[in-house]
Parts: C-alpha cells; sequence; structure tokens
C-alpha cells in the first residue's frame, strides 16, 4: 500500500495541476476538488503505482465519468440555478467583461462539444502532461497523442468558430 507519507508527497506535488485539469473539464471547482479527492483516496489504497501523473490523472478521468453519469441532471440544474442568478443579478458588468465572458462561454461550450478522448487530450496537454503519460492515461499508443492532439485542436477550433457564427 502507498504509505501516509508517500500520499502527502503525491498529493503536493499534483494536486494543484490535478484540480486545475478537473476544473477545466468539469466546469466547476468544487467538484473538481472532490474529484481530486477522491483520486487520492484511490492511491492511499493502491499497491504500487507505476507512472505516477498518468496514473492520477486516469483515474481523475475515471472518477468524472463515473460522476458525470452518476450525476448529470443535478449538474444540469446547478447551471440553470446559476443561470437565473446572473439574469438576477441587479449590477451589469462592463462591456470588456460581458464580452470576456461570453469568449469563456463560447470556449467552453466549444471544448464540451468535442468528442471525449480529444478534449480529454487537450485538457491533459494544457497541464503539461507528457505525451507519454496522455499515452498511458488515454490508453493511446504515444504515437497517436500527437495525432490525436492536432486533430482535437483543428476540431475546437472549428467548434468554437461556428459558435461564433451563431451568435453574430
Amino acid at each position: 500500500m502507498v504509505t501516509p507519507d508517500r500520499l502527502t508527497a503525491l498529493f503536493h506535488r499534483y494536486h494543484q495541476p490535478l484540480v486545475r485539469f478537473l476544473t477545466r473539464q468539469l466546469g466547476d471547482r468544487d467538484w473538481a476538488e472532490e474529484i481530486a479527492q477522491e483520486t487520492f483516496v484511490k492511491a492511499l489504497k493502491q499497491e504500487t503505482i507505476a507512472s505516477e501523473r498518468s496514473w492520477i490523472f486516469a483515474v481523475a478521468l475515471n472518477l468524472v465519468r463515473d460522476e458525470t453519469r452518476r450525476d448529470a441532471r443535478h449538474r444540469k440544474r446547478l447551471e440553470v440555478m446559476r443561470d437565473e442568478a446572473k439574469s438576477a443579478s441587479v449590477v451589469m458588468p462592463a462591456v470588456t467583461s460581458m464580452e470576456r465572458d461570453e469568449d469563456r462561454a463560447l470556449a467552453r461550450q466549444a471544448v464540451d462539444a468535442l468528442a471525449e478522448r480529444d478534449r480529454d487530450a487537450l485538457l491533459m496537454r494544457e497541464e503539461g502532461l507528457s505525451y507519454g503519460e496522455i499515452a498511458a492515461a488515454l490508453d493511446l499508443s504515444i504515437g497517436s497523442v500527437g495525432t490525436t492532439l492536432s486533430r482535437a485542436r483543428r476540431r475546437l477550433m472549428e467548434a468554437y468558430e461556428k459558435l461564433e457564427e451563431r451568435n453574430d
């Protein structure tokens, strides 16, 4: 089993990058923190961890998939409540702030429109994972990671441009 000292070292090394990755993946920092916590609990129960970073990110992705299946309706309710709270707000943000928010929302929609593997690969790369770590986490060959990332970037840009056209 992973010792408490080893778990502490893993936590200090990977917690922040994992939470950033999960926040980008889920769009919700609190949920990301919960998944990260569950990931480290699983690490504590693990006998050995060969490739730490790719193992941690792969476990986190599996937890996200499980949670997403169970909590899809709950997330939808939270999004509706957030939208209602924003529309009920008395203070109108500055135009530049509104534009940034719109850009972020479009970018988030474009990321969400990607196939799961494309989205996961892009977000892992954005978090600094190497091709080898991405390959291990997504069960790909190292040689196909570059192709996957290239196609994912192209699809992301296409999705973003289509969303922009719709909003114009």
